[in-house]
Protein backbone atom coordinates (compact mmCIF):
# COMPACT_ATOMS: atom_id res chain seq x y z
CA UNK A 1 0.00 0.00 0.00
CA UNK A 2 0.98 3.39 -0.85
CA UNK A 3 0.65 6.02 1.76
CA UNK A 4 2.29 9.78 0.68
CA UNK A 5 1.53 13.01 2.04
CA UNK A 6 2.24 16.20 -0.20
CA UNK A 7 4.07 19.34 0.56
CA UNK A 8 1.28 21.37 1.19
CA UNK A 9 -0.93 18.53 3.43
CA UNK A 10 -2.92 16.32 1.06
CA UNK A 11 -2.78 12.82 1.81
CA UNK A 12 -1.96 10.34 -0.72
CA UNK A 13 -3.09 6.92 -0.34
CA UNK A 14 -3.28 3.92 -2.98
CA UNK A 15 -3.50 0.20 -3.57
CA UNK A 16 -1.91 -1.10 -6.53
CA UNK A 17 -3.51 -4.53 -8.11
CA UNK A 18 -1.93 -5.30 -11.43
CA UNK A 19 -3.77 -7.40 -12.41
CA UNK A 20 -6.57 -4.89 -13.35
CA UNK A 21 -7.14 -2.19 -16.26
CA UNK A 22 -8.75 -0.11 -14.42
CA UNK A 23 -8.52 2.36 -11.90
CA UNK A 24 -11.19 4.03 -9.38
CA UNK A 25 -9.79 7.30 -8.03
CA UNK A 26 -11.60 9.76 -5.23
CA UNK A 27 -11.26 12.77 -3.60
CA UNK A 28 -12.75 12.85 -0.06
CA UNK A 29 -13.18 16.23 1.76
CA UNK A 30 -13.33 16.32 5.58
CA UNK A 31 -16.92 17.97 5.22
CA UNK A 32 -20.25 17.25 5.64
CA UNK A 33 -23.55 18.02 6.94
CA UNK A 34 -22.17 17.44 10.01
CA UNK A 35 -19.98 20.31 10.06
CA UNK A 36 -22.63 22.85 9.14
CA UNK A 37 -24.32 25.46 11.22
CA UNK A 38 -27.68 25.96 11.55
CA UNK A 39 -27.61 28.86 8.54
CA UNK A 40 -25.30 26.94 6.37
CA UNK A 41 -27.16 23.56 6.27
CA UNK A 42 -27.62 21.87 2.90
CA UNK A 43 -24.10 23.85 1.54
CA UNK A 44 -21.94 20.68 1.87
CA UNK A 45 -24.07 18.70 -0.76
CA UNK A 46 -25.41 22.05 -2.44
CA UNK A 47 -21.58 22.45 -3.27
CA UNK A 48 -21.40 18.89 -4.47
CA UNK A 49 -23.70 19.21 -7.17
CA UNK A 50 -22.16 22.63 -8.15
CA UNK A 51 -18.71 21.72 -8.92
CA UNK A 52 -20.12 19.03 -12.03
CA UNK A 53 -21.31 22.72 -13.20
CA UNK A 54 -18.53 23.77 -14.64
CA UNK A 55 -14.60 24.93 -13.53
CA UNK A 56 -12.12 27.55 -14.45
CA UNK A 57 -10.80 24.96 -17.55
CA UNK A 58 -14.06 23.48 -18.56
CA UNK A 59 -17.84 23.89 -18.77
CA UNK A 60 -20.31 21.34 -17.39
CA UNK A 61 -20.51 19.83 -20.71
CA UNK A 62 -17.18 19.35 -21.50
CA UNK A 63 -16.88 17.22 -18.45
CA UNK A 64 -19.25 15.32 -19.59
CA UNK A 65 -17.95 14.75 -23.24
CA UNK A 66 -13.97 14.13 -21.79
CA UNK A 67 -15.97 11.28 -19.40
CA UNK A 68 -17.62 9.72 -22.22
CA UNK A 69 -14.60 10.01 -24.54
CA UNK A 70 -12.31 7.77 -22.54
CA UNK A 71 -15.92 5.81 -21.08
CA UNK A 72 -15.54 6.87 -17.41
CA UNK A 73 -17.43 7.16 -14.90
CA UNK A 74 -18.25 10.28 -12.71
CA UNK A 75 -20.41 10.50 -10.08
CA UNK A 76 -20.11 11.81 -6.13
CA UNK A 77 -22.23 11.71 -2.78
CA UNK A 78 -22.43 14.07 0.37
CA UNK A 79 -22.74 12.66 4.01
CA UNK A 80 -22.80 13.68 7.45
CA UNK A 81 -19.17 13.62 8.04
CA UNK A 82 -17.73 13.84 4.33
CA UNK A 83 -17.41 14.77 0.52
CA UNK A 84 -16.69 12.08 -1.65
CA UNK A 85 -15.90 13.17 -5.78
CA UNK A 86 -14.84 9.90 -7.83
CA UNK A 87 -14.05 8.22 -11.18
CA UNK A 88 -13.52 4.97 -12.53
CA UNK A 89 -11.34 5.13 -15.76
CA UNK A 90 -8.82 2.67 -17.58
CA UNK A 91 -5.46 2.42 -16.38
CA UNK A 92 -4.26 4.44 -18.96
CA UNK A 93 -6.53 7.19 -18.84
CA UNK A 94 -5.65 7.93 -15.24
CA UNK A 95 -4.36 11.58 -16.13
CA UNK A 96 -7.51 12.08 -17.60
CA UNK A 97 -9.48 11.19 -14.46
CA UNK A 98 -7.38 12.72 -12.12
CA UNK A 99 -7.09 16.16 -13.82
CA UNK A 100 -10.77 16.16 -14.11
CA UNK A 101 -10.89 15.59 -10.15
CA UNK A 102 -8.61 18.58 -9.23
CA UNK A 103 -10.13 20.70 -11.98
CA UNK A 104 -13.53 20.48 -10.40
CA UNK A 105 -12.60 20.27 -6.74
CA UNK A 106 -10.29 23.44 -6.76
CA UNK A 107 -11.12 25.41 -9.58
CA UNK A 108 -15.15 25.25 -9.99
CA UNK A 109 -16.50 28.63 -11.31
CA UNK A 110 -19.43 28.60 -9.22
CA UNK A 111 -21.41 30.84 -12.02
CA UNK A 112 -24.56 32.83 -10.80
CA UNK A 113 -26.93 31.26 -13.81
CA UNK A 114 -25.30 28.02 -12.69
CA UNK A 115 -25.80 28.08 -8.99
CA UNK A 116 -29.89 29.36 -10.17
CA UNK A 117 -30.05 26.83 -11.95
CA UNK A 118 -28.65 23.44 -10.18
CA UNK A 119 -30.69 25.66 -7.07
CA UNK A 120 -33.81 24.39 -8.94
CA UNK A 121 -32.15 20.63 -9.33
CA UNK A 122 -31.33 20.37 -5.07
CA UNK A 123 -34.97 21.91 -4.60
CA UNK A 124 -36.50 19.05 -6.43
CA UNK A 125 -33.99 16.73 -4.83
CA UNK A 126 -35.62 18.00 -1.77
CA UNK A 127 -39.53 17.53 -2.85
CA UNK A 128 -38.25 13.39 -4.03
CA UNK A 129 -37.08 12.99 -0.34
CA UNK A 130 -40.10 14.57 1.17
CA UNK A 131 -42.29 11.85 -0.60
CA UNK A 132 -39.59 8.93 0.27
CA UNK A 133 -41.86 8.10 3.35
CA UNK A 134 -38.51 6.23 4.53
CA UNK A 135 -36.06 9.72 4.16
CA UNK A 136 -38.69 11.87 5.99
CA UNK A 137 -38.70 9.34 8.84
CA UNK A 138 -34.86 8.68 9.25
CA UNK A 139 -34.77 12.93 9.47
CA UNK A 140 -36.85 12.92 11.96
CA UNK A 141 -34.82 10.30 13.63
CA UNK A 142 -31.60 12.64 13.94
CA UNK A 143 -34.09 15.38 15.17
CA UNK A 144 -34.80 12.60 17.84
CA UNK A 145 -31.76 11.22 18.75
CA UNK A 146 -29.34 14.42 18.22
CA UNK A 147 -28.34 17.91 19.46
CA UNK A 148 -26.48 19.28 17.12
CA UNK A 149 -25.39 19.57 13.30
CA UNK A 150 -25.89 15.92 13.14
CA UNK A 151 -29.58 16.28 13.89
CA UNK A 152 -29.76 18.70 10.16
CA UNK A 153 -31.02 16.48 6.86
CA UNK A 154 -28.04 16.51 4.19
CA UNK A 155 -30.12 17.87 1.42
CA UNK A 156 -30.77 21.01 3.49
CA UNK A 157 -33.95 22.76 3.47
CA UNK A 158 -36.26 23.92 1.01
CA UNK A 159 -36.12 27.59 2.47
CA UNK A 160 -31.99 27.75 3.04
CA UNK A 161 -31.56 26.87 -0.38
CA UNK A 162 -34.07 29.08 -2.18
CA UNK A 163 -31.81 31.74 -0.29
CA UNK A 164 -27.76 31.12 -0.43
CA UNK A 165 -26.29 33.37 -2.40
CA UNK A 166 -22.62 32.90 -4.38
CA UNK A 167 -20.99 34.84 -1.72
CA UNK A 168 -22.26 32.26 0.86
CA UNK A 169 -21.30 29.55 -1.43
CA UNK A 170 -17.80 30.64 -2.05
CA UNK A 171 -16.95 31.21 1.53
CA UNK A 172 -18.29 27.84 2.75
CA UNK A 173 -15.97 26.08 -0.44
CA UNK A 174 -13.13 27.87 0.55
CA UNK A 175 -13.29 27.55 4.51
CA UNK A 176 -13.11 23.80 4.20
CA UNK A 177 -11.85 22.83 0.16
CA UNK A 178 -8.19 22.77 2.05
CA UNK A 179 -5.26 20.64 1.82
CA UNK A 180 -5.28 19.28 5.27
CA UNK A 181 -8.93 18.33 4.47
CA UNK A 182 -8.20 16.54 1.15
CA UNK A 183 -7.38 12.50 0.72
CA UNK A 184 -6.95 11.05 -2.54
CA UNK A 185 -7.45 7.36 -2.83
CA UNK A 186 -6.47 5.06 -5.88
CA UNK A 187 -6.96 1.89 -6.23
CA UNK A 188 -6.11 -0.88 -9.68
CA UNK A 189 -3.29 -0.89 -11.93
CA UNK A 190 -0.40 2.30 -11.88
CA UNK A 191 2.60 2.95 -11.65
CA UNK A 192 3.55 4.36 -7.87
CA UNK A 193 6.23 6.98 -9.72
CA UNK A 194 3.97 8.48 -12.08
CA UNK A 195 1.09 8.41 -9.78
CA UNK A 196 2.84 10.79 -6.98
CA UNK A 197 4.13 12.91 -9.84
CA UNK A 198 0.85 13.53 -11.11
CA UNK A 199 -0.92 13.92 -7.97
CA UNK A 200 1.71 16.48 -7.07
CA UNK A 201 1.29 18.52 -10.03
CA UNK A 202 -2.03 18.64 -10.08
CA UNK A 203 -2.95 18.92 -6.21
CA UNK A 204 0.80 20.24 -4.83
CA UNK A 205 -0.56 23.48 -6.66
CA UNK A 206 -3.54 24.11 -3.73
CA UNK A 207 -1.90 26.53 -0.57
CA UNK A 208 -1.65 25.12 2.81
CA UNK A 209 -4.49 26.89 4.45
CA UNK A 210 -5.43 24.61 8.10
CA UNK A 211 -9.46 25.18 8.41
CA UNK A 212 -10.43 22.29 9.48
CA UNK A 213 -14.08 22.67 11.89
CA UNK A 214 -14.93 20.01 13.57
CA UNK A 215 -18.16 18.65 14.46
CA UNK A 216 -20.44 21.14 16.35
CA UNK A 217 -21.59 20.65 19.97
CA UNK A 218 -22.96 17.42 18.88
CA UNK A 219 -24.41 14.96 21.40
CA UNK A 220 -26.95 11.92 21.82
CA UNK A 221 -30.23 13.16 23.74
CA UNK A 222 -33.24 10.36 22.87
CA UNK A 223 -36.62 11.72 22.38
CA UNK A 224 -39.45 10.61 21.24
CA UNK A 225 -41.27 12.09 17.87
CA UNK A 226 -44.54 11.35 15.82
CA UNK A 227 -45.19 12.87 12.79
CA UNK A 228 -49.05 12.57 11.12
CA UNK A 229 -49.45 11.96 7.13
CA UNK A 230 -51.70 10.21 5.72
CA UNK A 231 -49.85 7.10 4.27
CA UNK A 232 -50.84 3.74 3.89
CA UNK A 233 -47.70 2.38 6.18
CA UNK A 234 -46.85 3.26 9.71
CA UNK A 235 -42.51 3.75 9.38
CA UNK A 236 -40.83 3.39 12.88
CA UNK A 237 -37.14 3.93 14.09
CA UNK A 238 -36.19 3.09 17.25
CA UNK A 239 -32.51 5.11 18.25
CA UNK A 240 -30.37 3.03 21.07
CA UNK A 241 -26.74 5.01 21.75
CA UNK A 242 -23.52 3.77 20.13
CA UNK A 243 -20.27 4.27 19.65
CA UNK A 244 -18.29 6.65 17.41
CA UNK A 245 -16.13 6.33 14.43
CA UNK A 246 -13.22 4.66 15.30
CA UNK A 247 -13.88 3.35 18.87
CA UNK A 248 -12.26 -0.06 19.90
CA UNK A 249 -15.70 -2.04 19.51
CA UNK A 250 -16.79 -0.67 15.83
CA UNK A 251 -16.71 -4.52 14.76
CA UNK A 252 -18.30 -6.07 17.93
CA UNK A 253 -21.23 -3.41 17.13
CA UNK A 254 -21.61 -4.88 13.72
CA UNK A 255 -21.57 -7.95 15.02
CA UNK A 256 -24.40 -7.07 17.70
CA UNK A 257 -26.74 -5.15 14.98
CA UNK A 258 -26.20 -7.98 12.63
CA UNK A 259 -27.52 -10.63 15.22
CA UNK A 260 -29.96 -8.87 15.98
CA UNK A 261 -31.66 -6.97 12.38
CA UNK A 262 -29.21 -8.05 9.52
CA UNK A 263 -29.96 -11.16 7.92
CA UNK A 264 -32.91 -13.20 7.18
CA UNK A 265 -31.89 -15.07 10.24
CA UNK A 266 -31.65 -11.74 12.58
CA UNK A 267 -33.31 -11.80 15.55
CA UNK A 268 -36.24 -8.86 14.84
CA UNK A 269 -36.81 -10.00 10.85
CA UNK A 270 -37.40 -14.04 12.59
CA UNK A 271 -39.81 -12.20 15.22
CA UNK A 272 -41.74 -9.29 13.55
CA UNK A 273 -41.89 -10.78 9.82
CA UNK A 274 -41.55 -14.58 9.78
CA UNK A 275 -43.51 -14.94 13.12
CA UNK A 276 -45.61 -12.34 13.17
CA UNK A 277 -46.12 -11.64 9.83
CA UNK A 278 -46.33 -7.65 10.53
CA UNK A 279 -43.49 -6.51 8.71
CA UNK A 280 -41.96 -6.41 4.71
CA UNK A 281 -39.12 -4.12 5.56
CA UNK A 282 -37.47 -4.65 9.54
CA UNK A 283 -34.03 -4.33 9.95
CA UNK A 284 -31.23 -2.75 12.43
CA UNK A 285 -28.24 -0.34 11.14
CA UNK A 286 -25.29 1.11 12.95
CA UNK A 287 -24.92 5.02 12.59
CA UNK A 288 -21.61 5.89 13.60
CA UNK A 289 -20.36 9.48 13.45
CA UNK A 290 -16.97 11.59 14.56
CA UNK A 291 -18.39 11.62 18.11
CA UNK A 292 -21.34 10.08 18.47
CA UNK A 293 -23.26 6.46 17.17
CA UNK A 294 -26.24 5.21 17.31
CA UNK A 295 -27.73 1.75 16.81
CA UNK A 296 -31.20 1.82 15.22
CA UNK A 297 -33.80 -0.47 14.31
CA UNK A 298 -36.26 0.30 11.37
CA UNK A 299 -39.76 -1.24 10.42
CA UNK A 300 -42.63 -0.80 8.54
CA UNK A 301 -45.95 -2.10 8.98
CA UNK A 302 -49.28 -1.61 9.34
CA UNK A 303 -50.53 1.87 10.74
CA UNK A 304 -53.12 -0.55 12.97
CA UNK A 305 -50.12 -2.61 14.12
CA UNK A 306 -47.52 -0.31 14.95
CA UNK A 307 -47.99 -0.45 18.58
CA UNK A 308 -47.51 -4.17 18.64
CA UNK A 309 -44.28 -3.92 16.40
CA UNK A 310 -42.77 -1.51 18.69
CA UNK A 311 -43.81 -3.86 21.76
CA UNK A 312 -41.84 -6.55 20.28
CA UNK A 313 -39.48 -5.06 19.05
CA UNK A 314 -38.23 -3.58 22.20
CA UNK A 315 -38.98 -6.93 24.16
CA UNK A 316 -36.44 -8.70 21.58
CA UNK A 317 -33.70 -5.87 22.66
CA UNK A 318 -34.96 -6.50 26.41
CA UNK A 319 -34.37 -10.37 25.92
CA UNK A 320 -30.68 -9.52 24.24
CA UNK A 321 -29.90 -6.99 26.74
CA UNK A 322 -30.80 -9.81 29.67
CA UNK A 323 -30.09 -12.69 28.27
CA UNK A 324 -27.33 -12.53 25.96
CA UNK A 325 -26.67 -14.33 22.60
CA UNK A 326 -25.69 -18.07 21.89
CA UNK A 327 -22.32 -19.02 20.48
CA UNK A 328 -24.18 -20.09 17.58
CA UNK A 329 -25.56 -16.51 16.74
CA UNK A 330 -22.27 -15.27 17.36
CA UNK A 331 -20.29 -17.29 15.09
CA UNK A 332 -22.83 -16.99 12.11
CA UNK A 333 -22.64 -13.32 12.57
CA UNK A 334 -19.02 -13.18 12.70
CA UNK A 335 -19.03 -15.23 9.74
CA UNK A 336 -21.00 -12.74 7.95
CA UNK A 337 -18.88 -9.84 8.72
CA UNK A 338 -15.98 -11.92 7.84
CA UNK A 339 -17.68 -12.90 4.39
CA UNK A 340 -19.06 -9.04 3.67
CA UNK A 341 -15.29 -7.76 4.00
CA UNK A 342 -13.70 -10.31 1.69
CA UNK A 343 -17.00 -9.26 -0.96
CA UNK A 344 -15.39 -5.84 -0.92
CA UNK A 345 -12.53 -7.23 -2.28
CA UNK A 346 -13.46 -7.89 -5.61
CA UNK A 347 -15.09 -3.99 -6.00
CA UNK A 348 -12.52 -1.57 -6.28
CA UNK A 349 -14.95 1.10 -5.47
CA UNK A 350 -15.30 -0.62 -1.76
CA UNK A 351 -11.30 -1.04 -1.67
CA UNK A 352 -11.40 2.96 -2.85
CA UNK A 353 -13.74 4.36 -0.29
CA UNK A 354 -11.94 1.84 2.33
CA UNK A 355 -8.14 3.78 2.15
CA UNK A 356 -10.34 7.31 1.78
CA UNK A 357 -12.20 6.66 5.12
CA UNK A 358 -9.85 5.45 6.57
CA UNK A 359 -7.34 8.04 6.51
CA UNK A 360 -9.57 10.90 6.35
CA UNK A 361 -10.67 10.00 9.34
CA UNK A 362 -8.13 8.07 11.15
CA UNK A 363 -4.83 9.38 9.40
CA UNK A 364 -4.31 5.56 8.79
CA UNK A 365 -5.61 2.38 6.96
CA UNK A 366 -5.70 -0.82 8.15
CA UNK A 367 -4.61 -3.85 6.20
CA UNK A 368 -7.06 -6.32 5.31
CA UNK A 369 -5.22 -8.89 7.44
CA UNK A 370 -5.64 -6.63 10.07
CA UNK A 371 -9.40 -6.19 9.97
CA UNK A 372 -9.74 -9.87 9.87
CA UNK A 373 -8.00 -10.08 12.86
CA UNK A 374 -10.00 -7.80 14.70
CA UNK A 375 -12.63 -9.11 13.62
CA UNK A 376 -11.14 -12.75 15.04
CA UNK A 377 -10.34 -11.44 18.13
CA UNK A 378 -14.25 -10.20 18.89
CA UNK A 379 -15.02 -11.98 22.17
CA UNK A 380 -18.13 -13.12 23.78
CA UNK A 381 -17.22 -10.49 26.54
CA UNK A 382 -17.01 -7.77 24.02
CA UNK A 383 -20.27 -8.34 22.61
CA UNK A 384 -21.69 -8.60 26.44
CA UNK A 385 -20.21 -4.74 26.86
CA UNK A 386 -21.60 -3.50 23.77
CA UNK A 387 -25.14 -5.10 24.82
CA UNK A 388 -24.89 -3.54 27.63
CA UNK A 389 -23.87 -0.06 26.62
CA UNK A 390 -26.58 -0.34 23.90
CA UNK A 391 -29.61 -1.79 25.47
CA UNK A 392 -29.70 -0.18 29.12
CA UNK A 393 -32.22 2.23 28.56
CA UNK A 394 -35.15 3.22 26.94
CA UNK A 395 -34.67 3.83 22.96
CA UNK A 396 -35.86 6.74 20.86
CA UNK A 397 -38.80 6.35 19.18
CA UNK A 398 -39.79 8.10 15.65
CA UNK A 399 -43.20 6.95 14.13
CA UNK A 400 -43.93 8.09 10.57
CA UNK A 401 -47.96 6.95 10.21
CA UNK A 402 -52.06 8.76 9.69
CA UNK A 403 -51.87 7.43 13.22
CA UNK A 404 -48.74 8.26 14.77
CA UNK A 405 -49.30 10.96 17.47
CA UNK A 406 -51.54 8.79 18.93
CA UNK A 407 -49.47 5.77 19.10
CA UNK A 408 -47.06 7.40 20.84
CA UNK A 409 -49.48 9.13 23.25
CA UNK A 410 -50.27 5.57 24.22
CA UNK A 411 -46.97 4.15 24.30
CA UNK A 412 -45.94 6.92 26.66
CA UNK A 413 -48.70 6.72 28.62
CA UNK A 414 -47.89 2.96 29.37
CA UNK A 415 -44.25 3.38 30.13
CA UNK A 416 -45.23 6.43 32.14
CA UNK A 417 -47.72 4.46 34.32
CA UNK A 418 -44.48 1.35 34.66
CA UNK A 419 -42.46 3.81 35.70
CA UNK A 420 -45.25 4.99 38.47
CA UNK A 421 -45.78 1.59 39.58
Amino acid sequence: MLEYTLPNGIRLVAEKLPHLHSLCMGVWINVGSGNELPSENGLSHFIEHLVFKGTENRSARDIAEEMDEIGAQLNAFTGKNCTCYYVRTLDKDMHKGLDILCDMVYRPSFRSEDIDTERGVVLEEISMSNDNMEDIVYNLSAVAMHDGSLSMPILGTYELISKYSRENIVAYWKGHYSPNNIVVSVVGNFSEEKLIRKVEDLFGKCPNEDTTRPLLENRLNLRNLAMDKDIEQSNIILGYPGFELGNPYDYTQNIVSNILGGGMSARIVQKIREELGMAYSVYSYVNANKEVGTLNIYAGTNPKTSKLVIEELRKEVEKMHTQGINEKEFLASKAQLLASIEFGLESTSSRMSRLGRGMLFHNKVRSIEEILECIDRVSMQDIDHVIQHCFAGEPSISILAPNAKEVLTEIEAKRASKTLH
